[in-house]
């Protein structure tokens, strides 16, 4: 039986109604039962922090827990991984960091490909880093740093917290962007990298602002410029790299990411919670206190800026031929 035009349409729009209607109640009635957020960090850090501040509200907005479960290793692949492999059903978060795009390059046998598999659901916070030196060098400023560089080529030691951390690549990509000639001295974390920072065996380093700022302040370590693009509220008169090294840019990013497949309803919901969490006053002035600048984009937006560092951190892993400890 061959159906009239109009009696065909309007039960092709019938149709397509009556299949929102499960996905939109699925949505509606999400969560039904306990939210694991997995943290790919060890307990304590300022992953850790913002995935249980974060978690905590998003328990207090949607009436289910949201545990946090730090599974580290492996750079954060283990976590990620775990992610990865799990149901996309929206019961199985990551705690996304700007590890994983460097990971992507990085090691070359991953068994996921981070961009493909993990869907990007809200970012959260963006961190800069501090460009330290000590205070025996001669430099106040990054064009004098540079300029000292240039004039003592190999002779300047610059810490990183381990081979293709943020640290280390934000440090390589200033040499590359620099033309400088620096010798990268790795260290397993930034406490014992500080250390030597303070007893003049490394030069330079650039650092998360947690566990220098006290240094800072005391006269310990002398502060040269943040990574961020725009100056830290917590140090705003420090200047950005970027004032003396034009197109300079790096810091570290969190955010919310599952597994490929989640369903649209439930990342767009997951998203809309985080973004109203992030115009709290409360939690913006948390989230200050790391010296964070919160970061409230739309899922697609936040795909397309850690594809954006993966392809920028690839392109300086490339260059300087690191490799993973």
């Amino acid at each position: 039986m061959k159906l009239p035009r109009r009696t065909f349409l309007h039960l092709a729009v019938g149709a397509a109604a009556m299949s929102l209607v499960p996905r939109l109640a699925r949505a509606q009635a999400y969560p039904t039962r306990p939210v694991h957020w997995i943290v790919p960090f060890p307990p304590g850090g300022g992953t850790d922090i913002v995935a249980r501040l974060m978690g905590q509200r998003l328990t207090e907005r949607l009436g289910q827990p949201f545990i946090i479960e730090n599974r580290p290793g492996a750079g954060t692949n283990i976590g990620t991984e775990a992610v990865v492999r799990a149901p996309p059903d929206g019961y199985t978060l990551l705690l996304v960091a700007s590890v994983n795009a460097i990971n992507a390059t990085l090691y070359d046998k991953l068994s996921f490909n981070f961009i493909r598999d993990i869907a990007p659901v809200a970012s959260i916070i963006r961190q800069p880093l501090i460009m330290l030196v000590n205070p025996s060098l001669p430099v106040k400023t990054v064009r004098e740093f540079i300029a000292y560089a240039k004039a003592n080529p190999g002779k300047i030691n610059m810490a990183s917290a381990g081979n293709g951390t943020s640290q280390h690549v934000s440090g390589e990509l200033f040499k590359i962007m620099a033309g400088i000639d620096m010798v990268d001295v790795p260290y397993r974390g930034t406490a014992p990298a500080l250390t030597d920072l303070l007893g003049g065996q490394v030069q330079v380093y650039f650092a998360t602002q947690g566990p220098s700022i006290e240094y800072i302040r005391a006269g310990k370590l002398r502060a040269l410029a943040v990574t961020t693009a725009a100056r830290s509220e917590a140090l705003p008169d420090l200047s950005t790299v970027g004032e003396f090294l034009p197109g300079f840019e790096a810091s570290l990013v969190y955010g919310l990411g599952a597994p490929k497949n989640t369903p649209a309803e439930i990342v767009d919901k997951l998203n809309k919670e985080i973004n109203a969490a992030l115009s709290d006053p409360k939690i913006k002035a948390r989230l200050a206190d790391m010296d964070g600048t919160v970061l409230a984009l739309s899922p697609a937006d936040f795909g397309k800026l850690m594809a954006d560092e993966t392809e920028k951190w690839g392109k300086v892993i490339r260059a300087a031929n690191i490799k993973p400890e």
